[in-house]
């Protein structure tokens, strides 16, 4: 354990910003950056959504950092790739040794002293009482609110079956939340619905996207479809 953490302090002197960020986080992300195919991995891929719940650390964050991998910009980053770009059971090896550190990529003694404050993370985990429905889910829906009409939220609507099945959830899933996005459109006056998880969750949406620029919008959910794929 002491000679693998000596290893890894090669890297401890990167300058990183994020407060989770620790040396130990190259190597799950070297790691997924050697996946086929071998790069830089969309921002909202499954794979990097579900590096950065484990690390509590935005995909956003992991994206640039995984950028530098493929730029080393150090001569840590590059002693990195010399080490395990040619070596995957070396990288598998030390990964192993890793996991079995004390709460890595957990609320564990990994983090003592370090408060966890959960945000992006509530983004891609169920609404309780929403049946696996994601807050994801619902900017995607939002994002193609705005391109449609309220006469053609409808379960027969291209789009609206189009989205669906990237979601791999029935048209008629997609056409209750853009009924409750309908609730929550102050130009609409459509009335409120009964208290709902659906609604709760869809109204916390469009506060915090529905009053923004439509285009900042559309470029996020273009961004999410990597994650549903």
């Amino acid at each position: 354990m002491f000679v693998f953490r000596y290893d890894l302090a090669i890297f401890a002197y990167v300058m990183t910003t994020h407060p989770l960020w620790t040396d130990e986080c190259w190597l799950p992300l070297f790691k997924l950056y050697l996946g086929k195919p071998e790069g830089v991995k969309p921002m909202y891929s499954r794979g990097m959504v579900d590096l950065a719940l484990r690390l509590h650390v935005p995909p956003q964050y992991l994206y640039k950092q995984m950028f530098r991998l493929s730029r080393p910009d150090t001569p840590a980053l590059r002693r990195l790739r010399a080490r395990y770009g040619d070596d995957p059971k070396r990288l598998a090896r030390d990964l192993k040794t890793l996991s079995r550190m004390d709460g890595f990529s957990s609320s564990g003694g990994f983090y003592d002293g370090v408060e966890l404050h959960e945000t992006f993370e509530r983004d891609f985990r169920p609404v309780a009482g929403c049946d696996g429905v994601k807050p994801v889910m619902l900017v995607m829906a939002l994002d193609l609110y705005f391109r449609l009409t309220p006469v053609t939220m409808e379960a027969s609507t291209p789009e609206v079956v189009e989205l669906a099945r990237l979601m791999r959830v029935k048209a008629q899933a997609v056409v209750g939340m853009l009924d409750m996005f309908q609730a929550c459109d102050p130009y609409l006056q459509r009335p409120r619905p009964e208290p709902s998880p659906l609604y709760d969750a869809c109204r916390d949406v469009w506060h915090r996207y529905g009053n923004g620029d439509p285009e900042d919008l559309a470029a996020l959910a273009a961004q999410l479809r990597e994650y549903f794929r």
